[in-house]
């Protein structure tokens, strides 16, 4: 079996990748993630029947999270580390067996996969070409299980920074592993595998709660800021990616060192939260969204310091100033690991900023943000006042992710035409299609509210359900809000379902539908909660505004 995947908007011809990723993964690096995924699988059919017998094992909890997210496009593109993952995920699947076992698990009639257990590597390569995408011939269960598995992918990175600042959820644990192990059974029905994908959204709500109570908890809640865009002249340190205790250690062992930190693409948030304010070596915000670090790195000039998701292969020019951590990897890259107490030292990314030049300023200006759910729900009266005055007339929310596909100017343009009595909502990198245009405020209330990284969609889900309880409104779907969303990974697919789960209907997904959506899994998504595309920015705007 040849490569193959469509876990990403990017999926060649929207059908799917299947000699190099366009993202630039390669078929040996798709092979060995898929391998990765199915150790998963087998090990979350053992971790079901350990939870039926009382059995919870933290460490197969943080091992499935963290290997499902070093899966995530643009994640990890280092072979070896898959490799040494399924190695790690096989030896604590056969412990808790023995676990389970003492504890009273009915351990037969296991899937092949939760008793597979390769002699050597060459047995483990061989796996990995049968267990791909394409191994579930029936294109329609393929396609439920895919988006099962996409969206506890993006599950995982919001449970993976939970943990990271000392929160869990068992509950969400099991149901990730419940997940997992089901997409083994052949026995379950279309429509079991559709209620499965609905649950998982609950279950993606849940996560992002969890995940927003662990930052605002750890760092305060994200509050009306303005972020420089421009540069200072010292030496400095840029951090790229979502999680907010790297920044956090990261500013701490910066300060007095006379080296700046800057954020780029999805770490710009950090700069909305009070705990960060007080380093006065905060510098602001340089560049764009995460496809754009092929030119920007190079200019930024100092060293970057990845933390999650969203490394782009990186180029010779700049290479050797790109450090990794978490999930994070690539074979040329040097990889900073936590203690045993979570503790990273980042002394060799300081140095190394000391022997750099200051960075290239390639803008000025400032961009404002900080409209978690806190912030916008301080200025509630301001914006049902705006409403009921019909100053407001619509809300738009327009989260998700960017990317480096032309089509994706259909955001800004979109955004640009949108009439001024009209409010984006946004949360994720897609707001640097527009959040540097100057469309101005209504009342007071700036046209472009940004919540934060796409971790943070979970204030738009409560901005919503308030505004909902405020006007009195027995149905989400009758509020003046229109959901024009631009996805790209797997984080917008839990994000997704989790709006499924909550009722919400008429969605638009773009800059295409996913490839991972069979015809007639979409067709059960547009007839059930009316799932759209985009066509062109003039007719798209009547659509939303006739409907």
């Amino acid at each position: 079996m040849g490569m193959f995947c469509f876990q990403c908007q990017e999926a060649a011809g929207c059908t799917g990748c299947t000699i190099k990723g366009v993202c630039g993964k390669t078929e040996d690096l798709a092979k060995v993630q898929d391998l990765l995924v199915y150790v998963v699988k087998g090990l979350s059919e053992v971790g079901v029947k350990a939870r039926e017998v009382g059995v919870i094992n933290k460490k197969v909890d943080k091992f499935v999270t963290e290997s499902l997210f070093a899966t995530i496009t643009n994640a990890n593109w280092d072979n070896s580390v898959f490799i040494t993952r399924a190695k790690q995920g096989l030896e604590l699947r056969e412990a808790l067996k023995i676990e389970a076992k003492n504890a009273g698990a009915d351990l037969i009639n296991l899937n092949a996969a939760a008793n597979w257990s390769p002699a050597n590597d060459s047995e483990m390569l061989a796996k990995a070409e049968t267990v791909g995408v394409l191994a579930t011939e029936n294109e329609d269960v393929r396609s439920l299980r895919e988006l099962i598995i996409y969206g506890i992918k993006g599950l995982s990175a919001y449970m993976k920074h939970a943990n990271q600042l000392g929160y869990d959820d068992d509950a969400i644990s099991g149901f990730m592993q419940k997940a997992m192990s089901a997409t083994l059974n052949d026995n379950l029905s279309a429509d079991e595998l559709v209620a499965l994908t609905l649950e998982a959204g609950k279950f993606g709500v849940d996560g992002m709660a969890l995940l927003d109570r662990a930052n605002t908890e750890s760092y305060g809640n994200p509050e009306m800021t303005k972020v420089n865009i421009g540069v200072r002249n010292n030496p400095a340190i840029l951090i790229s990616g979502h999680d907010l205790k790297d920044i956090d250690q990261l500013l701490a062992q910066t300060e007095g060192t006379g080296v700046d930190v800057y954020t780029h693409s999805e770490m710009l948030p950090a700069h909305y939260y009070p705990a960060f304010k007080k380093y006065s070596h905060f510098v602001g915000n340089y560049g764009n969204a995460w496809w754009k670090q092929t030119e920007e790195f190079e200019k930024f000039n100092g060293p970057i310091l990845m933390t999650t998701n969203c490394l782009v292969p990186p180029k010779e020019s700049y290479k050797d100033r790109v450090y990794t951590t978490g999930v994070v990897g690539h074979k040329d890259l040097r990889h900073i690991e936590a203690d045993e107490n979570g503790v990273k030292d980042f002394s060799q990314i300081i140095e190394h900023a000391k022997r750099c030049a200051a960075p290239t300023e390639i803008e000025k200006g400032e961009i404002i943000g900080g409209f978690a759910h806190n912030q916008v729900l301080a200025l509630a009266d301001q914006v049902v006042e705006a409403v009921k005055t019909g100053a407001i007339k619509r809300f738009f929310v327009m989260a998700g992710c960017d990317g480096r596909a032309k089509s994706r100017n259909y955001y800004t343009e979109f955004a640009e035409k949108l009439p001024k009595d009209a409010v984006i909502l946004t949360a994720g990198c897609a707001k640097y299609k527009y959040n540097k245009l100057n469309l101005g405020d209504i009342n007071g209330i700036p046209r472009v509210l940004d919540a934060g990284q796409c971790n943070d969609s979970y204030s738009l889900v409560v901005i919503a359900l308030k505004l909902k309880e405020v006007f009195g409104l027995d149905d989400i779907n009758e509020l003046p809000i229109s959901y024009n969303i631009a996805w790209y990974e797997q984080k917008a697919v839990i994000v997704l379902l989790s709006l499924l789960h909550l009722g919400v209907k008429k969605i638009h997904l773009g800059p295409t539908l996913p490839a991972f959506l069979s015809p007639n899994v979409a067709k059960v998504l547009i007839d059930t909660f009316g799932i759209g595309g985009i066509t062109n920015v003039e007719d798209d705007m009547k659509m939303f505004f006739e409907a």
